[in-house]
C-alpha cells in the first residue's frame, strides 16, 4: 500500500520527476506549465503526462494570453458573486482562474490576458479582458 506523505515530496521537489520548478521563471507574475519532453503536450500542475503518460517534463513560462473556454457565476463562500473561468492559454492547456470584471460580461471565446499569477485569497491566476465585449442586447 503506497502512503503518500510530506516528507516524500520535499525530497521529490528539486528532482526532474516532472514538479513544478519555481526557479524557471524568477519573476512572480508568471503562470509555469509543464511541457512533455516526449511528445510536447502542454499541462498545467500534472506529474505525469495526461497522453504518453511520461514522467519527463520541463518546467516553462506562459506568454500569459488565452481565450475563455467556460465562466460560470459562484455564489458561495464569498460576500458577493465571483466569476470561476476555464482559461486555455495560448500554449495549449487549460487553467482554472478569475476574470476580472462583471460576472455577467465574461462568456466563453472571450480572449483574456494575465493580471497577476495568483489571486492572494484563493491562490489562483487572475486574467482581464484583451477587448471589451461588444455585445448589443445578447
Amino acid at each position: 500500500m503506497y502512503h503518500h506523505s510530506a516528507s516524500v515530496v520535499r525530497q521529490a521537489a528539486g528532482s526532474s520527476a516532472g514538479l513544478l520548478d519555481p526557479t524557471a521563471a524568477p519573476t512572480s507574475d508568471a503562470v509555469l506549465f509543464q511541457r512533455c519532453t516526449w511528445c510536447a503536450t502542454a499541462m498545467y500542475h500534472r506529474l505525469l503526462c495526461p497522453v504518453c503518460q511520461g514522467s519527463d517534463l520541463r518546467t516553462e513560462r506562459s506568454e500569459g494570453t488565452g481565450t475563455v473556454r467556460h465562466s460560470t457565476i459562484v455564489h458561495r463562500n464569498t460576500p458577493a458573486a465571483r466569476n470561476v473561468s476555464l482559461v486555455e492559454m495560448a500554449e495549449g492547456f487549460v487553467v482554472r482562474g478569475r476574470v476580472m470584471g462583471p460576472p455577467i460580461g465574461i462568456h466563453s471565446g472571450d480572449r483574456v490576458r494575465l493580471s497577476t499569477a495568483k489571486d492572494p485569497v484563493r491562490g489562483e491566476p487572475v486574467f482581464q479582458l484583451v477587448d471589451e465585449p461588444y455585445r448589443a442586447w445578447t
